[in-house]
């Protein structure tokens, strides 16, 4: 009887943590509140001469764009809620 209640608490513990994992991953999934739209922020990077832009992601509430400029590829760094970049850095690949 003791095996199936630490089974049964193993089980319900693992489930408790897959859901707060889904709930963290979900949290990049979208901006965060007051973002620009994407369309205007990826405006305002083809404005500064950053095109084309070829990939984009969300990570850690900041938009990651990878995107061309006077013919070399750059790794972006945006805030979402001004659209100002935060880092830049030249992509080697």
């Amino acid at each position: 009887m003791k095996n199936v209640k630490n089974s049964l608490l193993a089980v319900t513990l693992g489930g408790i943590a897959a859901v707060a994992a889904a709930q963290d991953d979900t949290k990049d999934k979208k901006p965060p509140p007051g973002a620009m739209a994407l369309s205007m922020v990826l405006t305002k990077l083809e404005q500064q001469g950053y095109t084309p832009v070829v990939e984009v992601s969300l990570d850690k509430g900041r938009w990651e764009v990878e995107a061309y400029k006077e013919g070399k590829k750059w790794d972006l760094e945006v805030d979402p809620n001004s659209g100002e970049i935060l880092e830049m850095k030249e992509d080697s690949n």
